[in-house]
């Protein structure tokens, strides 16, 4: 095959082969050696006799970043949790791969995989390589491959569940200072535009009323919320107002992107005792 040829193809492949170095890498100079010495491998061998390129290619990034982690654990290299973001991705063109970025969390997450372990679930999970064909890549059966990336699903799940809920507790924690102190701007900032209040029948016969928007729903809560507390319900963070230690109304707080979306005022006996709670300290 021309060399010309062969580099153009090569080049067609470029952007989905740093995607996948990198995912199983996570820096970006690796990445980029990783697919250099793809091409290296390419240029020397009988390019007329590979039938799918790209899944050729995939392959021997693959093979290449796996030994290249290996390597890594052996040299007990620094954790990414220690590098600068600037370390793990540098230039345009790594911002175009990355557009739809893993981000950094997973990425330390990522880390703490094994080598066959990450690599499974990077080309399973991410780029939906099948069992029987990632399986001689990690040198293990079909069903061996299978559990690596199992396994390493349920590490990652568990990590993403893990940092949704501090990221909602800080959220909550944030609007209870704002709504004790007042401050209508800050409670303004925490709240979704289209935030919606909902009170049910026992919140309603003490008073509360629901608001629809973020302005109505900051009026509301600005200064109050006194004497509720963080906690977490069913695992999720909100917030509870106890009396005498006993649980009078909950609120349940739902989270997403950053900023609440919907608050649910709980006072009913009944749905509060079949609510897990636990008031948080500090």
């Amino acid at each position: 095959m021309d060399e010309n040829f062969l580099a153009a193809r090569f080049e067609h492949q470029r952007t989905h082969l740093l995607g996948v170095a990198y995912r199983i890498l996570g820096t970006g100079t690796e990445a980029d050696d990783a697919v250099q010495e793809a091409w290296l491998r390419l240029s020397r061998s009988n390019a007329d006799e590979i039938d799918n390129l790209g899944g050729w290619l995939t392959t021997v990034v693959a093979r290449i970043c796996l030994n290249m982690l290996q390597s890594r654990k052996v040299r007990r290299e620094e954790p990414l949790a220690d590098l600068e973001p600037a370390e793990l991705v540098t230039g345009p063109e790594h911002e175009a791969v990355l557009g739809d970025s893993i981000g950094l969390a997973l990425l330390v997450v990522l880390d703490t995989l094994t080598p066959a372990e990450r690599l499974a679930f990077v080309l399973h999970d991410m780029f939906a390589v099948p069992f029987d064909e990632l399986a001689p890549i990690v040198g293990r059966t079909p069903a061996a491959a299978r559990q690596l990336a199992s396994r390493a699903r349920r590490r990652v799940q568990g990590a993403r569940a893990a940092a949704d809920r501090d990221r909602q507790r800080e959220v909550v924690d944030a609007f209870l200072a704002a709504s004790r102190g007042g401050d209508f701007g800050a409670l303004l900032t925490l709240l979704d535009p289209e935030v919606v209040l909902r009170v049910d029948a026992a919140a309603m016969a003490t008073g509360a009323t629901g608001a629809l928007g973020a302005a109505a729903v900051a009026k509301t809560f600005a200064g109050r919320a006194q004497g509720a507390r963080l906690a977490l319900i069913d695992g999720r963070a909100g917030a509870v107002w106890s009396v005498g230690g006993t649980p009078r109304v909950v609120f349940d707080v739902t989270v997403s992107d950053g900023r609440i979306v919907a608050i649910d005022l709980l006072a009913d006996p009944d749905t509060l005792d079949q609510l897990e709670l636990e008031v948080q300290v500090g």
